[in-house]
Formats: C-alpha cells, sequence, structure tokens
C-alpha cells in the first residue's frame, strides 16, 4: 500500500503531485517503446518462420544433389541358403546360386593322456594361416600346461597367437589337447613341428605325439599324430550351374560385379537353387521430388499468411520486399529449363512437377517413371550437371543459401531487429535514471516550496500576535 504525506506548511499531498508528473512524462514512452517492441518482436518471429520454411525447401532438394543417391541396385533373392547386399557396380540381371559347402575351421585333437602326465619337453611350433609361434615346454610340464601356453604365452617368435584355440577334452580314456584354428578355409589348416628333447620330432614318443604337418606336396613326408576332427574347408557356390566359386570364409565379395553374397547353409539335391535378382532402383528420384513438393506447398501456404493483404487484416510481412523477393526467385526458378548439351534440355515441369493457378505443386508420378525409364542418366545430369555439382540442385542450394545461411539475407535482417531490441533495453534503462532524477528534482522543488509556505505561515502568525498585543488595538469579535 502506497503512503502520501501532506506537504506539512502548504498542506499539499506533494507524493501525489510528484507522481503524477512523473507518470505523465513515462506514459507517452513506455507505450512508443512497447509498441516499437512488440512490431520488432513480430517481424523477428515472422523472418525466423519464413527462414525455417525455406531451408525445410532447400533440405528437400539437397537430397536430389547427392551422387550416390542415383541408380542404386537392390539385390534381392535372400533365403535359407544365402544373404546379399549390393552396389552400384551391380549391373541388372538374374543368377542361379547354390551352396556346396560352408567355410570350415581346422580342428585336429591329440591322443589321451593323463591329467598329471608329462608330455615332454621341447619346443612346439604351431601355425594356421600367416601367422606362426612357438612355446618352450620344460619335461616335467603337463598337457594343461601346454593349454594355457598356447592360449596366453610366454611365445618365441610371435607376440601373439592369432593361430588356434587350445581346449581339453577329457574322454574315459584320459585328456585330449583339442586345438581349433580361428580362421575357416583351407588356407588356414593347422601346422604343428616339434624340436623334441629326445631328438626324434616325429616318432610317437615324447613332445613329438602332438606333431602334425601335412603341408609338404608328397605324402610320404607327412606327420599326422593328431587326429583330424574337422578339415580346414572351403566355401564353394556354384553359379547358373556351371561356374563355381570358392572363399576361405562365408562372404563371396564381388564374385558377380557389385554384389556381395553370404552362404548360410549348404543345399542339398532335394532343395532348390537359390535366385538372385539385381535391379536398378532410382526411388531417390521420386522421394526427393515428393519431399520438395510437399515442402514447397508449405513455404507457399506461410508466405500467403505472412503477406495477406484484405479488408479481413493484413499479415505480418505484407507488402516485404524480402518475402516477396524469395518468392518470387523460387517461382523463377522451378520454372526454369536446364540446358542439358547435345540438344537436351529439362526441367521440373517435364519431371512431372505440375504448378496450378494458386501456385501449389504436385508430382505427375506417370510422367516422371517415364522419364526415368527413358533416360535416367539425363534426369541425373539435370540434378547434379556434368560434374556431379554443377546441376539444378546446386544452383538450387546456392540460391537458398543466399536467403538461408548463417550470414544469409533473413539472418542479417533478424540481426539487426535483435540488436534494435537490445538498444531499447537500453533506452529504457537510460529512461529509468532519467525517471528517477526527475522525481528526485521534483521532490526537492516541492520541499523547497513547502518550507518556504511553513516559513511564511510562522511569520504571518508572528506579526499577527503582535498587532493583536498593541495597545489601543481593539479585537473584533468574531
Amino acid at each position: 500500500m502506497a503512503i502520501s504525506f501532506t506537504g506539512l506548511g502548504s498542506g499539499l499531498q506533494v507524493s501525489e503531485i510528484v507522481g503524477a508528473l512523473v507518470n505523465a512524462e513515462k506514459a507517452p514512452f513506455e507505450s512508443r517503446l512497447n509498441r516499437k517492441e512488440g512490431n520488432l518482436t513480430t517481424d523477428i518471429s515472422a523472418a525466423g518462420a519464413l527462414k525455417a520454411a525455406l531451408v525445410k525447401v532447400q533440405e528437400s532438394m539437397s537430397a536430389l544433389g547427392e551422387v550416390d543417391n542415383y541408380q542404386k541396385r537392390t539385390a534381392s533373392g535372400n533365403d535359407d541358403f544365402i544373404s546379399l547386399s549390393s552396389n552400384k557396380d551391380a549391373e541388372p540381371g538374374s543368377y542361379n546360386v547354390k551352396v556346396d559347402a560352408l567355410a570350415q575351421a581346422h580342428k585336429l585333437s591329440s591322443p589321451a593322456f593323463a591329467a598329471d602326465e608329462a608330455i615332454g619337453g621341447g619346443v612346439i611350433t604351431i601355425g594356421s594361416g600367416d601367422n606362426s609361434f612357438s612355446t618352450v615346454l620344460s619335461p616335467t610340464n603337463t598337457l594343461e600346461d601346454l593349454r594355457d601356453q598356447i592360449n596366453n604365452g610366454p611365445y618365441t617368435g610371435s607376440d601373439s597367437n592369432d593361430a588356434v584355440v587350445a581346449t581339453i577334452v577329457t574322454s574315459e580314456a584320459g585328456q585330449h589337447l583339442v586345438l581349433t584354428s580361428k580362421q575357416t578355409g583351407e588356407e588356414n589348416a593347422i601346422t604343428i613341428t616339434v624340436q623334441d628333447s629326445d631328438g626324434n620330432n616325429t616318432d610317437v614318443g615324447g613332445l613329438s605325439r602332438l606333431a602334425y604337418d601335412v603341408s609338404d606336396a608328397d605324402p610320404a613326408n607327412h606327420t599326422t599324430n593328431l587326429t583330424e576332427v574337422n578339415a580346414a574347408q572351403n566355401a564353394q557356390i556354384t553359379i547358373d550351374g556351371t561356374l563355381i566359386a570358392s572363399s576361405s570364409t562365408n562372404e563371396f565379395k564381388s564374385v558377380i560385379d557389385g554384389v556381395d553374397i553370404t552362404a548360410k547353409k549348404t543345399q542339398g539335391i532335394d532343395d532348390d537353387v537359390s535366385t538372385l535378382t539385381v535391379k536398378e532402383n532410382n526411388n531417390n528420384i521420386k522421394a526427393g521430388l515428393d519431399g520438395f513438393v510437399k515442402s514447397y506447398n508449405e513455404l507457399l501456404e506461410l508466405s500467403k499468411k505472412l503477406g495477406k493483404s484484405s479488408e479481413d487484416g493484413a499479415g505480418v510481412m505484407a507488402g516485404d520486399s524480402l518475402l516477396r523477393g524469395v518468392m518470387s526467385k523460387l517461382r523463377q526458378e522451378i520454372t526454369n529449363s536446364v540446358d542439358l548439351g547435345d540438344g537436351n534440355s529439362l526441367s521440373l515441369s517435364q519431371l512431372g512437377v505440375e504448378v496450378d493457378r494458386y501456385g501449389k505443386l504436385s508430382l505427375d508420378s506417370a510422367r516422371l517413371n517415364e522419364q526415368v525409364e527413358n533416360d535416367v542418366d539425363l534426369v541425373q545430369k539435370f540434378f547434379l550437371g556434368e560434374n556431379d555439382d554443377d546441376g539444378f540442385a546446386q544452383s538450387f542450394d546456392e540460391l537458398m543459401g543466399f536467403y538461408t545461411k548463417s550470414d544469409g539475407l533473413i539472418q542479417n535482417r533478424i540481426d539487426s531487429k535483435e540488436g534494435q531490441l537490445r538498444s531499447i533495453d537500453d533506452e529504457r534503462v537510460s529512461f529509468a535514471r532519467k525517471m528517477e532524477s526527475l522525481e528526485s528534482r521534483l521532490y526537492a522543488q516541492y520541499n523547497s516550496m513547502d518550507l518556504l509556505v511553513a516559513n511564511l505561515n510562522s511569520t504571518s502568525s508572528y506579526i499577527q500576535a503582535q498587532l493583536d498585543n498593541m495597545p489601543g488595538v481593539v479585537r473584533q469579535s468574531k
């Protein structure tokens, strides 16, 4: 609750008078600033909405400016036996594929050993593919010691074991060392050579009981003291009944140009062969134009709302040259025909993008599909240009960027208006100080006046008292 004081000397309501005078100064100033602030805020909001809509149109067209999105290949035929993927190098066509064999890791099993049996001292070297390592055993080491050294080291001649995994399987006969190659395929077959402390590296005594080497072309030089559980095996497929391909893994990369095949299961005599079909996929063109048409129509509706000028009221940007300019440039751009050389030219309208009398766009899919089927290279050249970066999509992006970039026309306008808003805040602070000064000055003036009136009243009372006390003065009856 405000408290007002009456002037002691004058009887005037000083605080109310001062408050009224200060408010009279404030009212027109604050009204003007509030009106200006409201206009600036509205303009910033409208410009921001316009920029966002333009960015959406720009992004929808930029999807049509990516060369990797054109003339993709779709490979179909995934089933229980194969899975497929493809790239742009794949040519349209159809193939029969039969999985003859899956890749297999080499697996060997040792003879049986007692749990505490010493397996013999020496150096054992194990290789698979490009990896080979050695480990040293003392005469008292057991099969478990060898397993741990194979899996964890220490190694000699290599810093790591990328060749095999060692496990122990215990049967009724005893412990068996089982070695499995880490990689599948024939080239990753396991070879085990031994330098036995007893001097014989291939017999069935001491450490040489673990020797296995069939790498020599002459079977007479093979050492097979371990049992082969699973042979090292390549995957194999037959294409179109006659073309055989093999792989150390179950993946066949670009056996057919641009197509990767993964074998999942072998096909028996009674199983149907798999059918692989490669088709050209240009869905990106329709998807891109659909997105462009939708985003442009949304922009069109926004521009009509912002630029409306009728008896019902005016839009925020009615008569604004920025709005008129950008929409005029857009309409001109989307109706332009692009010369593609050799007497060829294309425009969005020839690709099925139609404009009605209200400026709204629609896409004639039949006309677009016909153009794509007739000459997809020409359509791609229209959007990408001769060098994949100077076509319609690039030109459109540059036009939009003039308005939408961080230093573009619209953002510069927003920044300018925001600067004006900040200056209004500064004006308010400065004016508040001015009003404080005015209020202080008025209080000082009214207080001085009040003191003067009080002094005059006091003098008047004194003089009246002196006159009343003079001899011969007769007081009149009231």
